[in-house]
């Protein structure tokens, strides 16, 4: 791997409704462009860290369409990791 494909931190805007739990269950990501991308399912939520991209906090296996992907919860703030 080059430079060039090294995963780096995407701050998003995540729509999520607070569960009276304390849970947070996020519904949509908004991508840098304006797209906004629906979470179709919540696979798997734990604290861990990002290995590709850095960072740590509650990791979020979500599914958006047929794509599951990664989305972070770390000091208040969500990322997803994409390469660059």
């Amino acid at each position: 791997m080059d430079k060039t494909d090294k995963p780096v931190k995407v701050y998003v805007a995540v729509s999520a409704r607070f569960e009276p739990d304390g849970k947070i269950r996020p519904l949509s990501i908004t991508w840098e462009d304006g797209r906004e991308y629906r979470i179709d399912r919540i696979l798997d939520v734990r604290r861990a860290a990002s290995l590709k991209a850095g960072g740590a906090g509650i990791r979020y296996c979500v599914k958006i369409g047929r794509t599951e992907t990664y989305l972070f919860l770390e000091d208040n703030r969500w990322f997803v990791e994409r390469r660059v």
